[in-house]
């Protein structure tokens, strides 16, 4: 009978002693069905004491059914857990899992300024003082107090860069917009009135008519035509130095001249530190739409395409295999802009221009918006300036 395991029958309950020396337990619960301890116990002792808990549970009317009890500590120890998450790792993965308006993953030049934005102080090296964000990332967002966001911000303003905080305080909101919606906190922080819209305060000036004149004749030929697409067409940096002669449809009059361009936008040149440059979607939905450009600029951009074919790039790298490089353009732009009197220009000043002419012409916000390739009127109005037509709209006002 050596070695034969011992079943007690206790008061309530019974124990087994098991050939590895520990002790079994279990009992027949309300259910009618026999519960056995998760573990077994190192003497009859624990086990009895187990036991009696569980008829106490009973006695009392709190007894449960285990697999009951585990899914609750289960439960209790992800909240614990959720609840403990820190804003830097619960930012991460919300951007990799956000979404945009359309139900797609964020851009890559999105994320990668979101993930500017949150950077953790020496991330990149011993010396990384890190994004903006940096302050509250290693704080649990539970501890993330509406004080302690307008003590951040206030701090983020003191450095002056106000345009970055403004962008920072925005994805703050959001990220924590979300953790509401998952009950990680009861209600969002951020409540700085105005916190989204804080800028430096300097707008972007376009060029008159007589300094984009002397632009043109200034630049290099290679790029008067990238010039023209900008100012002319209003197409965005990327946009720009992705078309291909496939995009430009060249239209003539009777006579065989050149009266005007078509130009298909529908992809840009995306950068990322991580990515380098590659061929992306436009910017939004809004984005693809077809630019019309005519007479003299029009000729310009049609010369852009002589010898080009297909897929052949209209701007290049000096070795003709790829994109052109801001870098590489920058040194003629920067000529053209000093004989301009306009060393404060910078290109994207062209689509200002653009905006404000086209409008000027008597276009419809809706109209000028679908030539820019923008989605909303707000960023619409950024782009039509008061021009310097002052004189003569004034002319028009008398009696």
């Amino acid at each position: 009978m050596a070695g034969k395991r011992r079943k007690r029958r206790e008061a309530f309950g019974r124990v087994e002693k098991r050939a590895s020396g520990r002790y079994r337990a279990g009992y027949i619960g309300p259910d009618n069905l026999l519960h056995r301890a998760s573990s077994t116990f190192a003497t009859m002792t624990d086990a009895r004491n187990w036991l009696a808990a569980r008829q106490t549970e009973i006695a009392s009317g709190a007894w449960e059914p285990p697999e009951v009890v585990a899914a609750k500590r289960a439960h209790s120890a992800r909240e614990a857990a959720r609840r403990d998450i820190t804003l830097g790792d619960y930012a991460a993965k919300w951007i990799t899992t956000r979404t945009n308006s359309r139900g797609e993953p964020l851009r890559p030049r999105t994320v990668e300024a979101y993930e500017n934005l949150v950077r953790a102080t020496g991330t990149r090296d011993s010396d990384d003082k890190g994004g903006p964000l940096a302050p509250l990332v290693g704080r649990k967002i539970i501890d993330i107090t509406p004080e302690a966001v307008r003590d951040w911000r206030a701090e983020q303003v003191g450095t002056g860069k106000l345009t970055q905080t403004s962008r920072a305080y925005d994805l703050l909101k959001s990220i924590l917009k979300t953790a509401v919606e998952d009950d990680i906190i009861s209600g969002n922080p951020c409540r700085v009135k105005g916190g989204s819209t804080a800028t430096t305060g300097k707008k972007v000036e376009p060029p008159s008519d007589l300094e984009l004149a002397t632009i043109l004749d200034s630049i290099d030929t290679r790029y008067r035509a990238l010039v023209i697409l900008a100012a002319v067409g209003g197409l965005r940096w990327g946009e720009a130095t992705e078309l291909r002669a496939k995009d430009i449809a060249i239209e003539r009059d009777e006579d065989g001249s050149i009266d005007g361009v078509r130009i298909a936008v529908e992809r840009q040149v995306v950068y990322t530190v991580k990515g380098g440059r590659k061929t992306g979607d436009v910017k939004s939905l809004a984005g693809k739409r077809s630019v019309a450009i005519f007479g003299d600029d029009a000729k310009v951009v049609a010369k852009q395409t002589r010898g080009k074919i297909g897929d052949a790039l209209l701007f290049t790298s000096a070795d003709g295999t790829s994109w052109l490089p801001q870098s590489a353009f920058w040194r003629h732009w920067h000529k053209a802009v000093v004989a301009a009197d306009r060393e404060d220009l910078p290109f994207h000043a062209l689509r200002h221009y653009a905006g404000t002419r086209y409008a000027q012409t008597g276009a419809t916000v809706k109209e000028t918006m679908a030539r820019l390739g923008h989605s909303s009127t707000k960023a619409a109005m950024r782009y039509q300036h008061a021009g310097s037509r002052d004189d003569e709209l004034a002319r028009r006002m008398r009696r």
